[in-house]
C-alpha cells in the first residue's frame, strides 16, 4: 500500500489522541451497518479532547467536506483513508495507525489510540505522573474477565489455527486479566515497535479470517502477553470498568462505556 499520510504534518503534534471511523462494511460488534456521514457516533470522543485541550486526528472513510469542516477545530484534525476490504474495520485501523505514526514520528512523542464510539477521555493522561514516569510502558485498557473465558475462545479460534504457540500462550496466561484494545498508548518508542508487531500479526495471518470474529482482542492479547507484558499498565487509573457506565467516574483517563 502507498502511504497516504506524506501531506498531514500540519496536524502532528507531539501528544496526540488518535481514532479511526470506518463504515460501509457490516459491524460484527453491532450487527449492523453504521451510517455513513453520521458525526453524533464520534461526538462524544472529539467533545471530551477538545475539553482537554488535546490535539486529536480522526481517521475515517465516510465523513462529507462539510461535516468535516464543520466539525473541524485546532483541537480535531479529519483524515481521510481508503479501506482495504480484506480486512475487518477493527483490524485495518492499526495499519492507518502505524503508517501516520512511522510517516509522523519525528513530529510525535506520545500517542493513544482509541475506540470512538464508546470512549471519552476523562483526563489528560500525558500531564499525568504515572505515565510521565513510564516512558517505557505500554498502557491499555481491560475488562473484569480473564483471557480464559467463552467469548475469547471463540474469538481467537482462527489465530489459534494459523499462530504456531498461540495456544501455549492461552494456556501460559489463562488466568490472566483480559487486555481491552479500545484504549492503548504510550511513548512513540514503545508504540511504534507494539503496531509493527501488531499489524504483521493481522496482515500474516488475520486477512483471510472467515469467522464471526474480528480477531483484534486476540491479536492484542497475544502481543501484550508475550512480548510487552514486563512493561505493561492495565486498569485503572488508565480505564474505567469495561461495561460498567461508570459515567460519572473522573479519577480516571478513559471511560470505557
Amino acid at each position: 500500500m502507498s502511504n497516504p499520510f506524506l501531506n498531514h504534518t500540519d496536524i502532528v503534534s507531539e501528544e496526540l489522541i488518535l481514532g479511526c471511523h470506518i463504515t460501509g462494511v457490516y459491524d460484527v460488534n453491532r450487527n449492523n451497518i453504521l451510517k455513513d456521514d453520521d458525526f453524533g457516533l464520534v461526538e462524544k470522543w472529539a467533545t471530551s479532547t477538545r475539553k482537554l485541550n488535546l490535539k486529536a486526528i480522526l481517521f475515517h472513510n465516510n465523513f462529507s467536506e462539510n461535516t468535516q469542516k464543520t466539525f473541524e477545530s485546532e483541537y480535531l484534525s479529519f483524515v481521510d483513508i481508503k479501506y482495504d476490504t480484506r480486512f475487518n474495520p477493527n483490524v485495518f485501523r492499526y495499519y492507518v495507525y502505524r503508517e501516520f505514526l512511522k510517516t509522523h514520528s519525528k513530529g510525535i512523542e506520545s500517542i493513544f489510540v482509541t475506540d470512538v464510539s464508546d470512549v471519552v477521555v476523562v483526563k489528560n493522561p500525558f500531564k499525568e505522573l504515572l505515565f510521565l514516569t513510564n516512558p517505557d510502558t505500554l498502557f491499555c485498557g481491560d475488562e473484569p474477565k480473564i483471557l480464559e473465558n467463552d467469548w475469547m475462545i471463540e474469538h481467537a479460534s482462527h489465530l489459534r489455527s494459523k499462530i504456531p504457540d498461540y495456544a501455549l500462550y492461552e494456556n501460559n496466561f489463562k488466568d490472566a486479566t483480559l487486555l481491552n484494545c479500545g484504549v492503548i498508548g504510550g511513548n512513540v518508542q514503545v508504540m511504534n515497535p507494539f503496531l509493527d508487531k501488531l499489524w504483521y500479526i493481522h496482515e500474516t495471518y488475520n486477512d483471510d479470517n472467515k469467522t464471526a470474529f474480528t480477531g483484534d482482542m486476540g491479536a492484542f492479547n497475544y502481543l501484550v502477553r508475550t512480548q510487552f507484558n514486563t512493561r505493561l499498565i492495565h486498569g485503572a487509573p488508565v480505564n474505567t470498568v469495561f461495561k460498567m457506565f461508570e459515567e460519572t467516574r473522573e479519577d480516571c483517563w478513559f471511560r470505557h462505556k
